[in-house]
């Protein structure tokens, strides 16, 4: 027989607030989504529980069966303030809460009016096309071609082994961003054993955890394997398999005499290092790990002129994304252009 004084079903939800369900909602959200994701949904419903506060529902105390589809109103006014694929990723985030409201059966949700009404009273983001400088990218990789540029001079205290690691790795890096497409988390990701050497390609779990095929190209795979053949003797004294190993590895002090793989800090630390080196101070943060990807889709364009293989290839799930790209690449128009206005 139950205790008179244990807590029912009915009652446990009676005494949910908003702010209580939002936050199982974002506990649910960090083990299936990325980080970064997480980050944007958190900030989405702090905003959320902001425009709560303005309509006089303090989130805190007030029951979960307060909340109604009119509270979208608001919030998208709210969002006016930032620009529109902010607003776009917030709104969608505030969906889902009360998407997992309804599926739980915290409170009765409209889930249709819900939807007309963010469709309504949101703004469509408009179209931004890519930015970066090409032609900085392609200096900067014939400069790290050949490994003695990368030799810098080191500091007193830095191991000329692992200097010499670092130039054959950030080599190999960069050259594998720019010829893939790999986002800088994906590479860093990669394992010795991932790659087909035979192939010239890697199967991978990219981004939405969608298995890719993603293609190498052979200065890349050289590239590549001439980091692994000066990191032999490392990786032949870890004690693990070398296909379990990471492919692109750390080589600093923390690391020690251990295979330990870089992280996405490193990867763009790796780039900021290198632009600065042989681009100069000015071109630090204009090239990040992400140029190389927008490098590598307008290149892919130009050689191809197929939008439909461009999107394959960059593992873009919406042709719209690399549309983006095709100004980028049409030689044509600039032709035409110039022979109207230039052409005597």
């Amino acid at each position: 027989m139950k205790h008179m004084d244990e807590p029912t079903a009915a009652t446990e939800k009676n005494s949910l607030t908003i702010s209580k369900a939002i936050s199982k909602y974002l506990d649910m959200v960090k083990l299936s989504r990325s980080r970064h994701t997480m980050l944007a949904y958190k900030n989405a419903l702090n905003i959320f529980r902001e425009t709560l506060r303005n309509n006089a529902l303090e989130p805190a105390s007030t029951p979960i069966e307060n909340l109604t589809e009119d509270l979208i109103s608001p919030l998208a006014d709210h969002l006016k303030v930032f620009a529109s694929a902010t607003e776009q990723l917030y709104l969608q985030a505030v969906k889902g809460f009360y998407e997992y409201v309804d599926a739980e059966r915290l409170t009765e949700i409209n889930q249709s009016r819900v939807r007309v009404l963010i469709r309504q009273r949101s703004r469509r983001p408009g179209i931004r096309f890519p930015q970066f400088p090409a032609d900085d990218i392609e200096a900067l990789l014939v400069k790290v071609q050949t490994v003695e540029n990368l030799l810098v001079s080191a500091g007193e205290d830095e191991d000329a082994a692992n200097v010499k690691l670092r130039a054959y790795r950030d080599r190999a890096f960069l050259l594998t961003l720019a010829d893939t497409g790999f986002r800088v988390h994906e590479a860093c990701n990669l394992r010795r054993g991932d790659i087909d050497w035979n192939e010239g390609r890697a199967i991978i779990i990219g981004k939405g955890d969608k298995q890719a095929v993603v293609r190498f190209t052979s200065r890349s795979l050289q590239a590549i394997k001439d980091y692994l053949a000066q990191r032999a003797t490392l990786d032949g004294n870890s004690g693990r398999q070398l296909s379990s190993l990471p492919l692109f590895a750390r080589h600093d002090k923390g690391a020690g005499k251990k295979v330990k793989p870089m992280t996405p800090t490193t990867g763009r630390n790796i780039v900021k290092e290198r632009v600065e080196h042989f681009l100069g101070k000015d071109m630090v943060g204009r090239i990040t790990p992400h140029s190389f990807r927008h490098y590598f889709v307008t290149t892919v364009l130009r050689g191809t002129g197929n939008l439909k293989i461009a999107q394959e290839l960059a593992r873009h799930a919406n042709i719209q994304v690399t549309q983006r790209y095709a100004h980028l690449s049409d030689d044509e128009l600039d032709k035409a252009y110039y022979d109207v206005f230039e052409k005597d």
